[in-house]
């Protein structure tokens, strides 16, 4: 729910439970402008799981929500930082920005959009801080050097790397949300997390100008990456999600074959997404698409007169999905063997085997060095936390496993 008045914006979050924006601080002014800017009220109508909702039937919060609770995470961070270091008080505008802009280029169905399309919200995300006159005019007309300084967080490019780090690194708002409200939406227990321990440990150290963690905070650190390692395991790569992206892509990749034998109908929006580069589309296409103008089109194709498209569209709707066997343990020439063994089924069934059965990889590259990692403010510097802490030299182990995806209607037929 959202509340307005002369003093202020107030969103009421199922987490963090009332963000007020205020009216009279320029910054926070400048948050509610944005947010009411059309490019980014379509966050909205965009799932933050993407297809998960299939199988975490509660998983259908929005890019907007988490947005909003991005912002708050960071505001919260920042200002604690800078009522201790004043030179980072001039920088709340670009992080707070940053928190709450970071999402703004997702497409529908969000990472999944990327792995169909092959689009990349960050490029996205630029184009329209720099092409969409509405988010663009509040940036220039609050300050000429915001732009450019938003630019370089998201490219961790930022002369203060802590600047950038509190939006995009091993331990960033970004991260503290996502975890928590999909944890939350899913129903999943993994997602507990002490954000209050973990924004009390963070700090800033002035000679690296580095965002830093508190020794005493890293229990609550470690247990952040035991989480991150359990939502990836079992909410982000659960079979039943590698199976609806399988339904979800593949009926996109038969709807590209058919238009372009003009044997589909399709609207403006998806005609572009489906036949030009997703990343050069006009910036009006790119924003008319969400999850409801693609499901629409899925709805419509089910009478499709083709039937491997109205088929698959039929089983991403009516959540019919395909079903998946975990074959990590077999070597890759066994893994090839077995789907050429289950494609021949799926042929001997009437089915194409190429939409109906191949291999999937989900994989986790659990804690890496990623932009610096994390550090750990000790009284002699400041240290790695990996070199600290055998739990996270454990978790910055990578994993992978392979599934196989095949149809339920040949799963009798699939060697044991």
């Amino acid at each position: 729910m959202t509340w307005t008045s002369r003093l202020g914006r107030t969103y009421h979050d199922p987490l963090h439970g009332a963000i007020g924006l205020d009216w009279n601080d320029p910054v926070e002014a400048l948050l509610i402008h944005l947010i009411d800017t059309p490019a980014f009220q379509r966050l909205r109508r965009i799932r933050q799981l993407g297809p998960a909702s299939l199988t975490f039937h509660g998983a259908e919060a929005s890019r907007f929500t988490h947005s909003i609770g991005v912002m708050a995470v960071a505001r919260r961070a920042f200002d604690r930082l800078a009522s201790h270091y004043q030179q980072l008080q001039p920088y709340r505008a670009v992080v707070l920005c940053a928190a709450l802009l970071h999402d703004i280029g997702h497409g529908p169905f969000s990472h999944t959009c990327e792995e169909i399309f092959n689009c990349h919200h960050e490029h996205w995300t630029n184009r329209i801080l720099q092409e969409s006159l509405p988010v663009r005019s509040l940036l220039d007309d609050f300050d000429r050097t915001l732009l450019p300084q938003l630019q370089q967080v998201y490219h961790k490019e930022h002369p203060l790397p802590c600047i950038w780090q509190l939006v995009s690194s091993q331990l960033d708002c970004d991260r503290l949300d996502y975890l928590m409200r999909d944890s939350h939406f899913t129903g999943a227990s993994y997602g507990k997390l002490d954000i209050d321990r973990i924004i009390m440990a963070m700090g800033f150290d002035p000679f690296t100008q580095q965002l830093t963690v508190a020794h005493k905070g890293m229990a609550a650190i470690e247990h952040y990456l035991i989480v991150r390692y359990f939502m990836y395991a079992q909410v982000y790569n659960h079979p039943k999600n590698i199976a609806a992206t399988w339904v979800l892509a593949h009926a996109f990749e038969r709807a590209r074959e058919l238009l372009q034998l003009s044997k589909l109908w399709a609207d403006e929006t998806v005609t572009a997404w489906l036949l030009q580069n997703c990343n050069q589309i006009p910036l009006e296409q790119y924003l008319n698409a969400d999850d409801g103008v693609f499901l629409y089109h899925l709805q419509r194709w089910q009478q499709n007169s083709d039937p491997v498209l109205a088929d698959l569209c039929r089983r991403f709707v009516d959540r019919d999905l395909f079903k998946t066997l975990d074959v990590t343990a077999l070597s890759s020439e066994q893994q090839n063997q077995l789907v050429q063994q289950v494609q021949a089924q799926a042929e001997l069934q009437g089915l194409e085997s190429r939409f109906y059965v191949g291999l999937r990889t989900a994989q986790s590259s659990g804690y890496t060095l990623y932009q610096q990692g994390i550090k750990l403010q000790m009284d002699s510097g400041l240290d790695e936390i990996s070199e600290l802490s055998p739990l996270v030299r454990t978790l910055a182990e990578p994993w992978q496993r392979r599934w196989l995806v095949y149809p339920r209607e040949i799963a009798s037929m699939i060697p044991a």
